[in-house]
This record gives C-alpha cells, sequence and structure tokens, in this order.
C-alpha cells in the first residue's frame, strides 16, 4: 500500500492493488464516470488477469478512485481511471496513473496508448502533464455521445535499466 499527502484537514488516500472486494465499489465509481460504464463482470475479470495492473485509491478504507492498464509484451494500454465525484480535484487522479505507470514500467513496459474523448480537456491535459504525446484520432469511437478518442502515448525508460520512468513531481 502507498500512501500518497492528502490535504490539509483531509484524510490521507491509498493506493493498493484492486482486489475482488473493491470490484462493487468500483463499478459504481465507473458509472457514475462513464455513459458506458464496464460492467462488474469486466472489472472482476481484469482483477484475476496476470497481465493487469488495477489500483484502487482509498480513504478511511473507502474506495474513492481506480486505474486499470494491461500490457502485452513491452506495449500496455490504459483502460479507465475514476475518482468519485467528492474526491476530484485532489491530484488523485494523478497518483493513480503514476502508480500504474511505474508498475509497467518494472514490468518492461517501454510505450502506453490510451484513448481520451476530444471533449475531455481535464483528462487530457492530466495525460500530457504526465507525458502523454496525441499520435493520432479514432472516428467516432465513443457513444452515448458520439464522440472521437485522441489516441496517446508515453514512451518509457524500464526501471529495469535503473531509470525512473518520473521526473520529480512538482511542489504542491
Amino acid at each position: 500500500m502507498i500512501s500518497v499527502p492528502g490535504i490539509p484537514g483531509e484524510p490521507p488516500v491509498e493506493l493498493r492493488a484492486m482486489v475482488p472486494a473493491d470490484v462493487p465499489a468500483v463499478t459504481r465509481i465507473e458509472r457514475d464516470s462513464y455513459s458506458v460504464p464496464w460492467t462488474e463482470r469486466t472489472f472482476r475479470d481484469l482483477v484475476e488477469r496476470v497481465d493487469t495492473d488495477a489500483l484502487t485509491a482509498l480513504s478511511e478504507g473507502t474506495v474513492i478512485g481506480f486505474a486499470i492498464a494491461w500490457s502485452v509484451g513491452d506495449q500496455a494500454e490504459l483502460g479507465n481511471v475514476a475518482v468519485t465525484k467528492a474526491s476530484r480535484s485532489r491530484g488523485i487522479g494523478e497518483r493513480l496513473v503514476r502508480e500504474v505507470v511505474t508498475r509497467l514500467s518494472r514490468r518492461g513496459v517501454r510505450e502506453i496508448f490510451l484513448e481520451v474523448r476530444v471533449s475531455n480537456r481535464t483528462a487530457r491535459r492530466l495525460y500530457e502533464r504526465l507525458g502523454f504525446v496525441e499520435i493520432g484520432r479514432r472516428r467516432n469511437y465513443y457513444v452515448r455521445p458520439s464522440e472521437d478518442a485522441i489516441v496517446m502515448r508515453k514512451r518509457l525508460r524500464t526501471r529495469r535499466s535503473g531509470d525512473d520512468p518520473w521526473p520529480p513531481l512538482a511542489p504542491g
């Protein structure tokens, strides 16, 4: 478990590997965050896969966010990342993505891909800040509403080579 510095006066946030008992809470967050949410069965299957890094963020024992990525060889896909509405804008999503990327790096992943809605400027800014760059577009990728996806990629130096995949965090 990794403790994440919190906002003064608020409880700390801890990150840990997702376990099957987290799936109902993760599914609720998913439904509140996406117009076409993944099912509980999808999350259960992902938690069991050896090629998947699934993390949850907890505050006082309650799941408040998650991130999921999977890899094949030296490539990975960042699937869904979501935080409860009440816990957004606290840097939790960024910490989840950073930890997933760090874990993928340790496994030898050299590049990570993701899709994000064109209209999701908040997520796009986060991914850009974390070193993801736009490499393409998928027309009408999303439904409800129909919208293009921006395809982004982050190239990594793996920890196996002794390099840290991240620049130092900015203060604050």
